[in-house]
C-alpha cells in the first residue's frame, strides 16, 4: 500500500515540477520566474523526502534540510537585489 502511495507522490511532485519548469520557460515578469523557482525547490525538496522515505534512510532527510536553506537564502538574495540592485549593503 505504501508503495501505491509513494507513486503517486512521486508522480504528482514530478507533475508539479513539469509546470513549474513551464511557468519559469513562459512568465511574462521576472518575479513570476523567481516565484516558478523558489516552487520548484519546494518540489525537489518533496521529491527528496519522497525518496528518502522510499529508500528507508535518513541521508536524503539531510539533503533535503540543506537544499532548503540554500533554496530559502537565494530566493531572498535575488529579490533583494530585485528590489535594490545590490545585494550587500
Amino acid at each position: 500500500m505504501i508503495d501505491a502511495a509513494l507513486t503517486f507522490a512521486f508522480a504528482c511532485f514530478g507533475l508539479g515540477l513539469m509546470l513549474n519548469l513551464w511557468r519559469l520557460a513562459r512568465s511574462p515578469g521576472v518575479l513570476d520566474r523567481v516565484l516558478a523557482l523558489d516552487t520548484m525547490a519546494i518540489n525537489v525538496i518533496a521529491l527528496l523526502i519522497l525518496f528518502g522515505i522510499a529508500e528507508d534512510t535518513q541521508m536524503y532527510f539531510e539533503a533535503s534540510l540543506l537544499f532548503a536553506m540554500v533554496g530559502f537564502v537565494s530566493t531572498v538574495a535575488y529579490c533583494k537585489f530585485l528590489l535594490r540592485g545590490d545585494i550587500i549593503e
